[in-house]
């Protein structure tokens, strides 16, 4: 294989290289405010093609069977509102015997609580070829969940998440109706484009987390925390990647994706208004802040790099599953 091949197979990884790099050299252009707008062109724009893409892309009986999923949602919801939770304050229990500032360990306890976010666990399960319609539905329900039992204004999230997600993917459905036949008769790259949208909220994040005044931690304690993160993730997707596989389980490889990114990743944009609401004028909020802050721009990260080995996995799982079928 040429290097050209190489590079435009690799397009995505090679993607979130340049985008990292081009938010380091200047994170003033994609930071909020700044020209790209990222409150209005990620928040909003990018979250909402992302789920008209979807829309537009799910069979209509796909989206209303992985509704009736309950095995599936109530392992994703569990396993993110009271397992995550409790094994992190667990784990902490022994962080805090250490050395690491408090007030860090505190933050990785908020990280713990704070539900899934709405788009880039929809988009990694996507990219992978998961359980698509599955995802929608767990990150949108344990956003709405925790949101409306939070101090976050319960209107604001709702309107928000009905407005972002709900709507793009009935009008992706309505409009699918009406061009199916050219839909499958030219199959659009959907994947690819959701991945080009996730290059765009990774930029975004990254501008952020670069030019985050609240990350002028001392090397030891940032290095530390950094660490803890990815172990963490690391932990968790091969927790849930365990418990989905069994022989007994009752999921396919499709619902294990949707299962490993839905359990494991965090809201920012949830997160960090709940946290200035219960923690507000606290003295140390910024560094309470902090473990979330890298978590996001983390799961992203972690999880985009691993989609290639994923994808490998689940397509010889599905072929596997397609071999020991007997033949009618």
């Amino acid at each position: 294989m040429g290097l050209l091949d190489r590079m435009r197979k690799e397009w995505f990884m090679l993607g979130i290289v340049l985008v990292i790099a081009a938010a380091k050299l200047e994170p003033s252009v994609g930071v909020k405010a700044g020209p790209l707008k990222p409150e209005i062109t990620v928040t909003y724009i990018a979250v909402s093609a992302i789920f008209f893409n979807s829309g537009l892309s799910l069979k209509t009986e796909e989206l209303t069977s992985a509704l009736m999923h309950i095995k599936l949602h109530l392992f994703v919801q569990i396993f993110t509102l009271a397992f995550f939770p409790t094994a992190i304050w667990l784990f902490l229990q022994l962080l805090s015997i250490t050395p690491i500032n408090e007030w860090l360990i505190k933050g990785l306890q908020t990280v713990g609580c704070m539900p899934p976010p709405v788009s880039s666990a929809v988009i990694l399960t996507k990219a992978v070829g998961g359980n698509e319609a599955a995802a929608i539905f767990n990150s949108a329900f344990g956003s709405f969940l925790l949101g409306s039992s939070s101090s976050v204004p319960f209107s604001s999230i709702f309107s928000q998440l009905f407005m972002t997600v709900v709507v793009p993917l009935i009008i992706g459905q309505i409009v699918r109706r009406y061009i199916k036949d050219w839909l499958e008769r030219k199959k659009p790259p959907f994947g690819a484009i959701s991945s080009s949208v996730l290059l765009m909220i990774i930029y975004t994040t990254f501008c952020d987390t670069f030019s985050n005044p609240n990350i002028d931690l001392d090397k030891f304690s940032l290095v530390i925390i950094v660490f803890i993160i990815f172990s963490v993730q690391l932990s968790f997707m091969l927790l849930t990647f365990i418990f989905s596989t069994r022989n007994n389980s009752g999921f396919t490889p499709a619902d294990t994706v949707a299962i490993i990114f839905c359990s494991t990743h965090k809201s920012l944009t949830l997160g960090i208004p709940m946290l200035k609401i219960v923690f507000a004028g606290h003295a140390h909020l910024s560094l309470i802040s902090v473990p979330l802050l890298i978590y996001h721009p983390a799961q992203i990260l972690l999880g985009s790099v691993l989609v290639p080995t994923i994808k490998s996995w689940m397509v010889s799982r599905q072929k596997g599953v397609k071999l020991t079928r007997p033949t009618v």
